[in-house]
Protein backbone atom coordinates (compact mmCIF):
# COMPACT_ATOMS: atom_id res chain seq x y z
CA UNK A 1 0.00 0.00 0.00
CA UNK A 2 3.07 2.75 0.54
CA UNK A 3 3.70 1.82 -3.23
CA UNK A 4 0.74 2.73 -3.90
CA UNK A 5 0.53 6.38 -1.51
CA UNK A 6 3.56 7.09 -3.09
CA UNK A 7 2.65 6.76 -6.78
CA UNK A 8 -0.43 9.04 -5.80
CA UNK A 9 1.74 11.73 -4.61
CA UNK A 10 3.95 11.36 -7.24
CA UNK A 11 1.00 12.26 -9.88
CA UNK A 12 -0.47 15.13 -8.07
CA UNK A 13 3.12 15.98 -7.01
CA UNK A 14 4.00 16.66 -10.64
CA UNK A 15 0.80 18.21 -11.17
CA UNK A 16 1.66 20.68 -8.58
CA UNK A 17 5.40 21.36 -9.92
CA UNK A 18 3.84 22.42 -13.23
CA UNK A 19 1.49 24.66 -11.97
CA UNK A 20 4.66 26.85 -9.85
CA UNK A 21 5.49 27.68 -13.22
CA UNK A 22 1.41 29.10 -13.92
CA UNK A 23 1.34 31.13 -11.22
CA UNK A 24 3.88 33.91 -12.37
CA UNK A 25 1.36 34.31 -15.22
CA UNK A 26 -1.34 34.22 -13.07
CA UNK A 27 0.05 37.21 -10.80
CA UNK A 28 0.65 39.08 -14.03
CA UNK A 29 -3.02 38.82 -14.99
CA UNK A 30 -3.75 40.12 -12.08
CA UNK A 31 -1.52 42.89 -11.75
CA UNK A 32 -2.29 43.97 -15.30
CA UNK A 33 -6.55 43.68 -14.50
CA UNK A 34 -7.90 46.89 -15.74
CA UNK A 35 -9.97 46.87 -12.08
CA UNK A 36 -8.34 49.60 -10.21
CA UNK A 37 -9.19 49.98 -6.12
CA UNK A 38 -11.75 52.00 -7.64
CA UNK A 39 -13.83 49.61 -9.12
CA UNK A 40 -15.23 48.38 -5.96
CA UNK A 41 -17.43 51.88 -5.97
CA UNK A 42 -17.47 52.35 -9.52
CA UNK A 43 -20.89 50.38 -10.23
CA UNK A 44 -23.70 52.53 -8.44
CA UNK A 45 -27.40 53.29 -9.92
CA UNK A 46 -28.85 56.14 -8.47
CA UNK A 47 -32.51 54.72 -7.52
CA UNK A 48 -35.30 56.19 -9.74
CA UNK A 49 -38.63 58.38 -8.24
CA UNK A 50 -41.73 58.15 -8.37
CA UNK A 51 -41.14 61.17 -11.45
CA UNK A 52 -38.84 58.96 -12.96
CA UNK A 53 -41.48 56.42 -13.45
CA UNK A 54 -44.39 58.66 -14.42
CA UNK A 55 -42.26 60.19 -17.24
CA UNK A 56 -41.27 57.05 -18.59
CA UNK A 57 -41.99 56.98 -22.18
CA UNK A 58 -44.99 54.52 -23.61
CA UNK A 59 -42.90 53.77 -26.70
CA UNK A 60 -40.71 50.80 -25.59
CA UNK A 61 -37.79 51.30 -27.58
CA UNK A 62 -37.84 54.61 -26.30
CA UNK A 63 -38.36 53.54 -22.66
CA UNK A 64 -35.95 50.85 -23.36
CA UNK A 65 -33.11 54.01 -23.85
CA UNK A 66 -34.37 55.51 -20.58
CA UNK A 67 -33.57 52.37 -18.50
CA UNK A 68 -30.47 52.21 -20.05
CA UNK A 69 -29.55 56.23 -19.66
CA UNK A 70 -29.23 55.43 -15.83
CA UNK A 71 -26.34 53.49 -16.16
CA UNK A 72 -23.71 56.11 -15.26
CA UNK A 73 -20.76 55.93 -17.49
CA UNK A 74 -17.97 54.24 -14.91
CA UNK A 75 -20.55 51.50 -14.27
CA UNK A 76 -21.22 50.74 -18.08
CA UNK A 77 -17.36 50.41 -18.55
CA UNK A 78 -16.62 48.36 -15.26
CA UNK A 79 -19.22 45.97 -16.32
CA UNK A 80 -17.97 45.79 -19.98
CA UNK A 81 -14.49 45.15 -18.84
CA UNK A 82 -15.52 42.59 -16.51
CA UNK A 83 -17.72 40.93 -18.86
CA UNK A 84 -15.32 41.22 -22.09
CA UNK A 85 -12.48 40.22 -19.39
CA UNK A 86 -14.39 36.61 -19.46
CA UNK A 87 -14.19 36.18 -23.16
CA UNK A 88 -10.40 35.46 -22.96
CA UNK A 89 -11.09 33.53 -19.70
CA UNK A 90 -12.82 30.81 -21.87
CA UNK A 91 -10.04 30.96 -24.00
CA UNK A 92 -7.54 30.23 -21.00
CA UNK A 93 -9.25 27.77 -19.56
CA UNK A 94 -9.44 25.90 -22.31
CA UNK A 95 -5.96 26.47 -23.30
CA UNK A 96 -4.97 25.14 -20.02
CA UNK A 97 -7.09 22.07 -20.39
CA UNK A 98 -5.37 21.24 -23.11
CA UNK A 99 -2.14 21.77 -21.40
CA UNK A 100 -2.90 19.70 -18.58
CA UNK A 101 -4.12 16.66 -21.04
CA UNK A 102 -0.57 16.84 -22.83
CA UNK A 103 1.66 17.03 -19.71
CA UNK A 104 -0.92 13.96 -18.35
CA UNK A 105 -0.54 12.06 -21.83
CA UNK A 106 3.36 12.56 -22.01
CA UNK A 107 4.31 12.28 -19.37
CA UNK A 108 4.95 9.59 -17.16
CA UNK A 109 3.27 9.71 -13.78
CA UNK A 110 0.02 9.03 -15.06
CA UNK A 111 0.40 5.65 -16.56
CA UNK A 112 2.73 4.75 -13.82
CA UNK A 113 -0.28 5.68 -11.33
CA UNK A 114 -2.47 3.43 -13.47
CA UNK A 115 0.11 0.51 -13.41
CA UNK A 116 0.62 0.86 -9.41
CA UNK A 117 -3.19 0.63 -9.15
CA UNK A 118 -3.83 -2.14 -11.35
CA UNK A 119 -1.04 -4.30 -9.22
CA UNK A 120 -1.65 -3.43 -5.88
CA UNK A 121 -6.07 -3.12 -6.42
CA UNK A 122 -6.92 -6.11 -8.48
CA UNK A 123 -10.29 -5.34 -8.93
CA UNK A 124 -10.54 -2.89 -11.74
CA UNK A 125 -13.29 -0.66 -10.77
CA UNK A 126 -11.21 0.23 -7.52
CA UNK A 127 -8.22 1.22 -9.51
CA UNK A 128 -10.21 2.95 -12.04
CA UNK A 129 -12.07 5.08 -9.16
CA UNK A 130 -8.80 5.52 -7.74
CA UNK A 131 -7.19 6.77 -11.03
CA UNK A 132 -10.38 9.15 -11.58
CA UNK A 133 -10.04 11.18 -7.90
CA UNK A 134 -6.34 11.39 -8.54
CA UNK A 135 -7.23 12.76 -12.11
CA UNK A 136 -9.59 15.51 -10.67
CA UNK A 137 -6.63 16.22 -7.88
CA UNK A 138 -3.84 16.67 -10.18
CA UNK A 139 -6.63 19.02 -12.41
CA UNK A 140 -7.06 21.25 -9.60
CA UNK A 141 -3.78 21.91 -9.14
CA UNK A 142 -2.35 22.41 -12.27
CA UNK A 143 -5.24 25.13 -12.71
CA UNK A 144 -5.46 26.52 -9.08
CA UNK A 145 -3.07 29.67 -10.24
CA UNK A 146 -5.94 30.42 -12.57
CA UNK A 147 -8.40 29.63 -10.52
CA UNK A 148 -7.11 31.88 -7.55
CA UNK A 149 -7.12 34.68 -10.13
CA UNK A 150 -10.58 33.87 -11.88
CA UNK A 151 -12.47 33.13 -9.04
CA UNK A 152 -10.94 35.39 -5.98
CA UNK A 153 -8.33 38.04 -7.38
CA UNK A 154 -10.64 39.62 -10.07
CA UNK A 155 -13.76 38.52 -8.38
CA UNK A 156 -12.51 41.00 -5.56
CA UNK A 157 -10.55 43.97 -8.15
CA UNK A 158 -14.45 44.10 -9.51
CA UNK A 159 -16.42 44.43 -6.09
CA UNK A 160 -18.07 41.48 -6.01
CA UNK A 161 -16.62 38.79 -3.99
CA UNK A 162 -16.98 39.15 0.09
CA UNK A 163 -15.03 36.09 1.32
CA UNK A 164 -11.07 36.43 2.61
CA UNK A 165 -9.06 34.48 0.81
CA UNK A 166 -8.98 31.67 3.49
CA UNK A 167 -12.78 31.04 3.47
CA UNK A 168 -12.34 30.77 -0.30
CA UNK A 169 -9.75 28.29 -0.55
CA UNK A 170 -11.78 26.09 2.46
CA UNK A 171 -14.72 26.04 0.09
CA UNK A 172 -12.68 25.31 -2.88
CA UNK A 173 -10.92 22.42 -1.32
CA UNK A 174 -14.42 21.26 -0.46
CA UNK A 175 -15.40 21.54 -4.40
CA UNK A 176 -12.19 19.51 -4.94
CA UNK A 177 -13.09 17.05 -2.81
CA UNK A 178 -16.43 16.72 -3.97
CA UNK A 179 -15.08 16.53 -7.78
CA UNK A 180 -12.86 13.96 -6.70
CA UNK A 181 -15.70 11.76 -5.77
CA UNK A 182 -17.99 12.30 -8.52
CA UNK A 183 -15.14 11.57 -11.11
CA UNK A 184 -14.30 8.61 -9.46
CA UNK A 185 -18.01 7.62 -9.63
CA UNK A 186 -18.09 8.37 -12.91
CA UNK A 187 -14.78 6.77 -14.32
CA UNK A 188 -15.87 3.62 -12.58
CA UNK A 189 -19.35 3.40 -14.31
CA UNK A 190 -18.39 4.69 -17.66
CA UNK A 191 -15.06 2.83 -17.80
CA UNK A 192 -16.64 -0.98 -16.93
CA UNK A 193 -19.17 -0.16 -19.57
CA UNK A 194 -16.38 0.80 -22.25
CA UNK A 195 -14.61 -2.48 -21.53
CA UNK A 196 -17.75 -4.13 -22.47
CA UNK A 197 -19.37 -2.47 -25.10
CA UNK A 198 -16.51 -2.83 -28.04
CA UNK A 199 -16.78 -0.97 -31.20
CA UNK A 200 -19.95 0.88 -30.61
CA UNK A 201 -18.29 2.20 -26.94
CA UNK A 202 -19.10 5.59 -27.72
CA UNK A 203 -22.84 5.30 -28.50
CA UNK A 204 -22.83 3.31 -24.49
CA UNK A 205 -20.74 5.99 -23.54
CA UNK A 206 -23.01 8.92 -24.31
CA UNK A 207 -25.82 6.99 -22.72
CA UNK A 208 -23.93 6.51 -19.34
CA UNK A 209 -22.80 9.61 -19.19
CA UNK A 210 -25.92 11.30 -19.44
CA UNK A 211 -27.81 8.76 -16.87
CA UNK A 212 -25.26 10.01 -14.57
CA UNK A 213 -25.99 13.64 -14.96
CA UNK A 214 -29.48 12.68 -14.39
CA UNK A 215 -28.27 11.58 -10.82
CA UNK A 216 -26.13 14.46 -10.42
CA UNK A 217 -29.19 16.86 -10.82
CA UNK A 218 -31.64 15.21 -8.19
CA UNK A 219 -28.37 14.64 -5.99
CA UNK A 220 -26.98 18.80 -6.61
CA UNK A 221 -29.43 20.43 -4.28
CA UNK A 222 -30.20 18.16 -1.88
CA UNK A 223 -26.62 17.23 -0.65
CA UNK A 224 -24.06 19.11 -3.03
CA UNK A 225 -25.40 22.98 -2.94
CA UNK A 226 -25.80 22.67 1.10
CA UNK A 227 -22.05 22.19 1.69
CA UNK A 228 -21.72 25.71 0.30
CA UNK A 229 -24.31 27.86 1.87
CA UNK A 230 -27.17 27.67 4.75
CA UNK A 231 -30.20 27.08 3.50
CA UNK A 232 -33.64 28.28 5.65
CA UNK A 233 -36.97 29.01 5.34
CA UNK A 234 -37.93 32.84 4.64
CA UNK A 235 -39.50 34.81 7.39
CA UNK A 236 -43.24 34.73 7.53
CA UNK A 237 -44.82 37.94 5.63
CA UNK A 238 -45.21 39.47 2.21
CA UNK A 239 -42.31 38.28 0.60
CA UNK A 240 -42.79 35.00 1.34
CA UNK A 241 -46.78 34.98 0.47
CA UNK A 242 -45.95 36.29 -2.92
CA UNK A 243 -43.95 34.28 -4.02
CA UNK A 244 -45.10 31.25 -2.70
CA UNK A 245 -48.38 32.26 -4.09
CA UNK A 246 -47.09 32.46 -7.32
CA UNK A 247 -45.05 29.46 -7.79
CA UNK A 248 -48.52 27.57 -6.46
CA UNK A 249 -50.45 29.15 -8.85
CA UNK A 250 -48.20 28.06 -11.42
CA UNK A 251 -48.16 24.36 -10.50
CA UNK A 252 -44.78 24.57 -8.82
CA UNK A 253 -45.54 21.46 -6.08
CA UNK A 254 -44.28 22.93 -2.95
CA UNK A 255 -45.20 24.42 0.14
CA UNK A 256 -42.12 26.96 1.31
CA UNK A 257 -39.85 29.40 0.08
CA UNK A 258 -36.41 29.42 1.29
CA UNK A 259 -33.58 32.00 1.49
CA UNK A 260 -29.23 31.10 1.15
CA UNK A 261 -27.02 33.38 2.38
CA UNK A 262 -24.85 34.00 -0.72
CA UNK A 263 -23.38 37.01 0.16
CA UNK A 264 -21.11 35.81 2.37
CA UNK A 265 -19.63 34.65 -0.87
CA UNK A 266 -20.71 37.14 -3.28
CA UNK A 267 -22.64 40.43 -3.95
CA UNK A 268 -24.65 39.38 -7.07
CA UNK A 269 -28.52 38.52 -7.13
CA UNK A 270 -29.66 35.17 -7.64
CA UNK A 271 -32.79 32.60 -7.24
CA UNK A 272 -34.02 29.89 -8.54
CA UNK A 273 -36.90 27.47 -8.51
CA UNK A 274 -34.44 24.00 -8.67
CA UNK A 275 -35.01 20.82 -8.34
CA UNK A 276 -35.68 17.59 -10.41
CA UNK A 277 -38.00 14.45 -9.77
CA UNK A 278 -39.95 15.13 -6.90
CA UNK A 279 -36.65 17.51 -5.34
CA UNK A 280 -38.48 20.97 -6.34
CA UNK A 281 -37.33 24.06 -3.93
CA UNK A 282 -37.95 27.87 -4.37
CA UNK A 283 -34.95 29.61 -3.56
CA UNK A 284 -33.84 33.40 -3.03
CA UNK A 285 -30.41 34.72 -2.47
CA UNK A 286 -30.29 37.05 0.91
CA UNK A 287 -28.81 39.66 -1.44
CA UNK A 288 -32.20 39.33 -3.78
CA UNK A 289 -33.89 39.98 -0.69
CA UNK A 290 -31.61 42.92 0.87
CA UNK A 291 -31.26 44.61 -2.62
CA UNK A 292 -34.37 43.86 -4.42
CA UNK A 293 -37.67 45.80 -4.03
CA UNK A 294 -41.10 43.16 -3.67
CA UNK A 295 -42.05 44.15 -6.93
CA UNK A 296 -38.44 42.78 -8.54
CA UNK A 297 -38.35 39.85 -6.28
CA UNK A 298 -42.06 39.05 -7.52
CA UNK A 299 -40.58 39.29 -11.62
CA UNK A 300 -37.31 37.84 -10.82
CA UNK A 301 -39.55 34.54 -9.21
CA UNK A 302 -42.11 34.72 -12.11
CA UNK A 303 -38.53 34.33 -14.11
CA UNK A 304 -37.71 31.21 -12.42
CA UNK A 305 -41.04 29.83 -11.72
CA UNK A 306 -41.03 29.84 -15.62
CA UNK A 307 -38.21 27.83 -15.88
CA UNK A 308 -40.17 25.04 -13.89
CA UNK A 309 -43.59 25.22 -15.32
CA UNK A 310 -41.65 25.34 -19.13
CA UNK A 311 -40.13 22.09 -18.13
CA UNK A 312 -36.66 23.45 -19.54
CA UNK A 313 -35.02 21.31 -17.28
CA UNK A 314 -36.06 17.96 -19.16
CA UNK A 315 -36.01 19.59 -22.50
CA UNK A 316 -32.61 20.56 -21.81
CA UNK A 317 -31.76 16.98 -21.20
CA UNK A 318 -33.20 16.21 -24.57
CA UNK A 319 -31.12 18.84 -26.04
CA UNK A 320 -28.16 17.68 -24.47
CA UNK A 321 -28.67 13.97 -25.38
CA UNK A 322 -27.91 14.87 -28.76
CA UNK A 323 -25.23 17.08 -27.90
CA UNK A 324 -23.38 14.67 -26.14
CA UNK A 325 -24.21 11.65 -28.60
CA UNK A 326 -22.22 13.78 -31.06
CA UNK A 327 -19.59 14.53 -28.64
CA UNK A 328 -19.12 10.68 -28.20
CA UNK A 329 -19.26 10.39 -32.01
CA UNK A 330 -16.29 12.60 -32.55
CA UNK A 331 -14.64 11.25 -29.52
CA UNK A 332 -14.18 7.85 -31.06
CA UNK A 333 -13.17 9.21 -34.40
CA UNK A 334 -10.71 11.52 -32.82
CA UNK A 335 -9.17 9.00 -30.45
CA UNK A 336 -9.03 5.92 -33.08
CA UNK A 337 -6.32 8.17 -35.28
CA UNK A 338 -4.61 9.49 -32.06
CA UNK A 339 -3.93 6.29 -30.59
CA UNK A 340 -3.23 4.75 -33.37
CA UNK A 341 -0.62 7.52 -34.09
CA UNK A 342 0.47 8.46 -30.72
CA UNK A 343 -1.03 5.54 -28.47
CA UNK A 344 2.54 3.67 -27.33
CA UNK A 345 4.51 6.46 -26.89
CA UNK A 346 1.99 7.21 -24.79
CA UNK A 347 1.30 3.75 -23.23
CA UNK A 348 -1.92 3.60 -23.42
CA UNK A 349 -3.88 0.19 -25.02
CA UNK A 350 -6.85 1.67 -25.92
CA UNK A 351 -10.25 3.82 -25.38
CA UNK A 352 -11.05 1.45 -22.48
CA UNK A 353 -7.68 1.75 -21.11
CA UNK A 354 -8.38 4.64 -18.02
CA UNK A 355 -4.78 6.34 -18.65
CA UNK A 356 -6.83 7.50 -21.46
CA UNK A 357 -9.35 9.50 -19.32
CA UNK A 358 -7.11 12.94 -19.99
CA UNK A 359 -7.83 12.16 -24.04
CA UNK A 360 -11.15 11.77 -23.65
CA UNK A 361 -11.69 14.56 -21.57
CA UNK A 362 -9.61 16.90 -24.21
CA UNK A 363 -11.21 15.50 -26.77
CA UNK A 364 -14.83 16.99 -25.25
CA UNK A 365 -13.38 20.51 -24.08
CA UNK A 366 -12.57 20.86 -27.94
CA UNK A 367 -16.26 19.89 -28.81
CA UNK A 368 -17.40 22.10 -25.95
CA UNK A 369 -15.08 25.16 -26.84
CA UNK A 370 -16.57 24.74 -30.67
CA UNK A 371 -19.98 24.81 -29.75
CA UNK A 372 -19.99 27.55 -27.03
CA UNK A 373 -22.33 29.17 -29.26
CA UNK A 374 -24.45 26.15 -29.92
CA UNK A 375 -24.95 25.65 -25.84
CA UNK A 376 -25.20 29.50 -25.69
CA UNK A 377 -27.97 30.27 -28.03
CA UNK A 378 -29.92 26.87 -26.17
CA UNK A 379 -29.83 28.46 -22.99
CA UNK A 380 -30.40 31.63 -24.35
CA UNK A 381 -33.65 30.66 -25.98
CA UNK A 382 -34.87 28.93 -22.67
CA UNK A 383 -34.07 32.50 -21.13
CA UNK A 384 -36.04 34.42 -23.08
CA UNK A 385 -38.75 32.44 -22.87
CA UNK A 386 -38.60 32.61 -19.01
CA UNK A 387 -38.48 35.96 -19.16
CA UNK A 388 -41.75 36.33 -21.32
CA UNK A 389 -43.94 33.70 -18.75
CA UNK A 390 -41.96 35.62 -15.61
CA UNK A 391 -43.49 39.01 -17.08
CA UNK A 392 -46.86 37.76 -17.63
CA UNK A 393 -47.37 36.00 -14.54
CA UNK A 394 -45.76 38.80 -12.24
CA UNK A 395 -47.12 41.44 -14.35
CA UNK A 396 -44.04 43.42 -13.25
CA UNK A 397 -42.61 44.90 -16.04
CA UNK A 398 -40.88 48.10 -14.18
CA UNK A 399 -40.11 45.14 -11.58
CA UNK A 400 -38.22 43.22 -14.22
CA UNK A 401 -36.70 46.35 -15.95
CA UNK A 402 -35.23 47.24 -12.60
CA UNK A 403 -33.71 43.49 -11.93
CA UNK A 404 -31.86 43.46 -15.24
CA UNK A 405 -29.74 47.05 -13.78
CA UNK A 406 -28.63 45.07 -11.28
CA UNK A 407 -27.65 42.34 -13.69
CA UNK A 408 -25.29 44.72 -15.68
CA UNK A 409 -22.74 44.76 -12.42
CA UNK A 410 -21.41 41.44 -14.15
CA UNK A 411 -23.06 41.23 -17.35
CA UNK A 412 -22.41 43.59 -20.25
CA UNK A 413 -25.34 45.56 -21.27
CA UNK A 414 -25.61 45.81 -24.63
CA UNK A 415 -23.57 43.83 -26.81
CA UNK A 416 -23.26 43.68 -30.38
CA UNK A 417 -25.93 40.92 -32.07
CA UNK A 418 -22.94 38.51 -33.28
CA UNK A 419 -21.03 39.19 -29.69
CA UNK A 420 -24.58 38.47 -27.80
CA UNK A 421 -25.02 34.69 -29.75
CA UNK A 422 -21.73 33.61 -29.50
CA UNK A 423 -20.98 34.88 -25.69
CA UNK A 424 -24.01 35.55 -23.91
CA UNK A 425 -25.66 32.49 -22.62
CA UNK A 426 -28.59 35.07 -21.57
CA UNK A 427 -30.22 37.72 -23.05
CA UNK A 428 -28.76 41.00 -22.71
CA UNK A 429 -29.65 43.94 -20.77
CA UNK A 430 -31.16 45.77 -23.49
CA UNK A 431 -33.19 42.83 -24.94
CA UNK A 432 -34.71 41.82 -21.64
CA UNK A 433 -35.76 44.94 -20.92
CA UNK A 434 -37.22 45.80 -24.10
CA UNK A 435 -39.04 42.76 -23.73
CA UNK A 436 -40.60 43.72 -20.71
CA UNK A 437 -41.24 47.43 -22.07
CA UNK A 438 -43.17 45.72 -24.92
CA UNK A 439 -45.53 44.09 -22.61
CA UNK A 440 -45.99 47.30 -20.62
CA UNK A 441 -46.87 48.95 -24.09
CA UNK A 442 -48.84 46.45 -25.33
CA UNK A 443 -51.18 45.65 -22.13
CA UNK A 444 -51.21 48.94 -20.91
CA UNK A 445 -49.86 48.00 -17.19
CA UNK A 446 -46.79 49.03 -15.74
CA UNK A 447 -47.18 46.92 -12.17
CA UNK A 448 -46.43 48.47 -8.65
CA UNK A 449 -43.80 50.96 -9.11
CA UNK A 450 -40.41 48.94 -7.76
CA UNK A 451 -39.22 52.03 -5.80
CA UNK A 452 -36.42 51.35 -3.48
CA UNK A 453 -37.37 52.49 0.08
CA UNK A 454 -34.93 52.73 2.58
CA UNK A 455 -35.72 48.91 4.60
CA UNK A 456 -35.08 46.21 1.49
CA UNK A 457 -37.96 43.63 0.84
CA UNK A 458 -36.20 41.81 3.65
CA UNK A 459 -37.23 43.76 6.33
CA UNK A 460 -40.76 43.57 4.92
CA UNK A 461 -40.57 39.58 4.91
CA UNK A 462 -41.55 39.79 8.66
CA UNK A 463 -44.13 42.64 8.13
CA UNK A 464 -48.10 41.13 8.74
Amino acid sequence: MHVLLRSLSRFVLAAALLAGGAAALAQASAASSPAASSAVSAFRIEPADAAWYAALPKDAEAATQAWLARLPAAARAQSDAYFEGGYWLQLWNFALGLVVAALLLWTRPSTALRDVLQRRLRWRPVSDAVYGAAYAAAGWVLSLPLTIYQGFVREHAYGMATQDFGAWFGEQLVSVAVAMIMTALFTTILYAVLRRAGARWWWWGALTSLALLVVLLVLSPVYIDPLFNTYKPVSDGVVKHEVLALAKANGVPVDNVYEFDASRQTTRVSANVSGFLGTAAVRLNDNLLNRASLPEIRAVMGHEIGHYTLNHMAKMLWELCVLVTLAFAFAAWAMQRLLASHGERWRIGGVADVAALPLLMAVFSVCAFIGTPVLNTMVRMQETEADYFGVNSSREPLGMAEAMLKLVEYRKADPGPLEEVIFFDHPSARHRILQAMRWREQMGESGALPLMAPQPAAAAASAP
